[in-house]
């Protein structure tokens, strides 16, 4: 199996998304989130669902900060 996949990689467009977002959310979301995300990367880049992978982050509020603040200082 592993075989085929890295076949399939390099025949095709191997888009590889790393998406960073807090700590949180459902699997729900997330299983949503990627659906779309695949979806329109399918879409734009004339690939196979199979070749796009995607990767999420989870982060907590207390390791991102925007303009020098904590995210988990913020109101």
């Amino acid at each position: 199996m592993l075989g085929s996949r890295s076949r399939l990689h390099r025949s095709c467009a191997m888009p590889t998304m790393h998406i960073e977002l807090f700590e949180g959310r459902t699997p729900e979301k997330k299983r949503e989130l990627v659906r779309a995300l695949t979806e329109r990367t399918c879409e734009v880049l004339g690939c196979q669902p199979d070749s796009v992978d995607i990767i999420l982050t989870e982060i907590s509020k207390d390791r991102w900060a925007t303009g020098g603040v904590l995210w988990s200082e913020k109101n």
